[in-house]
This record gives structure tokens, C-alpha cells and sequence, in this order.
């Protein structure tokens, strides 16, 4: 898979406010994440560390009690098993990069995206 075309890959619906497109190679996970403004990914951790670009509009994680707003462009680093929150300030496109593999989305475990 050397090259990949966004728009071919499937996006899948987790809430009316929150859908996903994922790819899993060997090593890491990308997904593009499409938040509806008031999306809120509930406070969960993985092992995985995680580095997330801003493509679109304004997003808000919580990290132990801080609070940072990301606008487009930006991107921020989240250490393996550190509990975040996320809400969507405004309608948001951002681009998630996990390593290693996101092996609980291969797995369905990913309830908190669906609350």
C-alpha cells in the first residue's frame, strides 16, 4: 500500500457527531477524525503515543487538568497511557498518528468513541 488516496478509504460513523477513516499498517495507525462541534471523546488512555495534526477548525484536549486549544496547523504530542479528553470547539478534521498499531480498534474496543 504505498499509496494511499483519502478519499477511498472508508469512513466509518461511531455517533452523529464523531466518524473516523483508519489505516493500520505494520507499526502505526492514522486516522482522520471528523468531529461535529460538541463532540466529546470521553476521557480515555492507550498505550499508544499518539501526535495529532490539526487540519480544520478548534479542538480542546484535556490532560491532567490542562486544558489546550489546537488550531489548524497545530499539532500536539500525547504520551503513551495518559488519560485525555477531547471536545470539538468547532466542526474539526484531524489527523491521528498512534504507534504502535491501534490494536484495540482492530479489536472493537472502542466504546468511549461511541458514547
Amino acid at each position: 500500500m504505498p499509496l494511499v488516496n483519502w478519499s477511498q478509504v472508508e469512513r466509518v460513523t461511531f455517533s452523529p457527531l464523531i466518524a473516523l477513516q483508519v489505516i493500520h499498517a505494520e507499526m502505526l495507525t492514522i486516522a482522520r477524525v471528523f468531529l461535529i462541534k460538541g463532540a466529546v471523546v470521553a476521557e480515555h488512555s492507550h498505550p499508544n503515543e499518539q501526535f495529532t495534526t490539526l487540519e480544520k477548525g478548534r479542538l480542546q484536549f484535556i490532560i491532567e487538568g490542562q486544558e489546550y486549544e489546537l488550531a489548524p496547523g497545530q499539532s500536539m504530542l500525547i504520551p503513551p497511557d495518559e488519560p485525555h479528553v477531547v471536545r470539538a470547539l468547532e466542526d474539526s478534521v484531524a489527523m491521528d498518528l498512534f504507534v504502535p498499531v491501534r490494536e484495540d480498534w482492530i479489536r472493537g474496543d472502542d466504546a468511549y468513541l461511541r458514547g
